[in-house]
């Protein structure tokens, strides 16, 4: 089925048990380790070094973009760089107000507050987070009905990191509080190759440069998929050669996983023969093709479409998606749009 296929697919975004204990031990501390991102990572430090001059706590930073790309990781470095602690939750961890309560009120001055999927945070407890943000304090409400009454609680000035996959699902009363925006960009395969040679390094993997750069371009854009890749190889360079990682080795392991040379899996090839097959290469509505392909019309959006868009093999109209020409021909079909759907697949 295609849902147990994608919930195993190696080119996933989508965090796992293995990335946990891959990104533990491979994750950077310092800034400078960080590799990629250099806009927002150059900003950063600008933030950072003038807030401890100042000796304030830095502004609340929102991290918003792809999932995979280092937003968990460069909150821990944001905390190591001011040297304060670091608290991570996550927006459906925080069911009540009272929960967010509890973790806000036992921040020590200048603690990081780090809240993954912050646009899933519930309307109640964003009522609660609004004066922890702006004027570091919250309010408690103690009994119930006429004899209620609410208690204001001040907090110690501490930073709260959100990070969310969609910035635009956020409210705009949260999102102004924010007083640094970072959007973080899929990486080229230069950067995911530095990636590769500092993750092997660090693993103990004896690799080639061309063997890293192999493996780079076929990532996605995406740190977390390279290093799950890297370890799917290292596996072939020791049972099929001598340990080390070639280009060739690289190639073969990879396309024993059926990941071509632009990173697509057999799900992105399906679901691009299904919008040809099926739609005559669009428009098809997202609910649609949700349907057809047995996928929730949210995971289409956040997890297949992004990187299919970036490299130009989809397209979103008001009418709906469209496979471009390029998808065609990476797929071995014909594009000619004058023949029927089902006449364009070559022979």
């Amino acid at each position: 089925m295609i849902e147990s296929d994608f919930e195993n697919r190696i080119v996933s975004t989508t965090f796992t048990g293995e990335d946990s204990e891959i990104e533990s031990s491979l994750r950077p501390h310092r800034m400078e380790d960080y590799i990629g991102q250099n806009k927002a990572k150059e900003n950063l430090k600008i933030y950072i070094e003038a807030a401890k001059k100042r000796g304030e706590s830095l502004d609340h930073c929102l991290l918003y973009g792809p999932p995979g790309l280092g937003k968990t990781t460069l909150a821990g470095i944001i905390a190591n760089e001011m040297g304060v602690n670091l608290r991570i939750t996550s927006g459906p961890a925080i069911e009540k107000p009272g929960d967010l309560a509890s973790l806000i009120t036992n921040l020590q001055p200048g603690d990081v507050l780090f809240i993954d999927e912050i646009h899933r945070l519930s309307r109640a407890v964003e009522e609660v987070l609004y004066p922890a943000m702006e004027d570091y304090a919250v309010d408690i409400i103690i009994g119930k009905g006429p004899s209620a009454r609410s208690i204001r609680l001040d907090l110690p000035r501490f930073t709260l990191i959100g990070a969310t996959t969609r910035a635009g699902q956020i409210s705009a009363p949260l999102r102004d509080r924010f007083g640094v925006l970072a959007r973080l960009e899929l990486y080229q395969p230069e950067e995911l190759r530095d990636i590769v040679l500092r993750s092997a390094g660090i693993l103990g993997i004896p690799i080639e440069p061309e063997g890293a750069m192999e493996i780079a371009k076929r990532s996605r854009g995406t740190p977390r998929i390279v290093n799950r890749l890297l370890k799917r190889v290292r596996d072939f360079a020791e049972v099929k050669g001598d340990g080390m990682i070639t280009r060739e080795i690289a190639d073969l392991a990879l396309q024993a996983q059926e990941i071509d040379y632009l990173g697509l899996d057999a799900i992105d090839r399906r679901m691009l023969e299904s919008i040809i097959g099926n739609f005559g290469g669009g428009p098809v509505g997202l609910e649609t093709l949700a349907a057809t392909i047995g996928e929730e019309a949210i995971t289409l959006e956040d997890v297949y479409e992004p990187y299919l868009l970036q490299i130009g093999f989809l397209s979103r109209t008001p009418r709906g998606r469209m496979v471009t020409p390029n998808a065609y021909r990476h797929l071995g079909l014909n594009p000619d749009p004058e023949q029927p759907a089902q006449m364009r697949f070559e022979e």
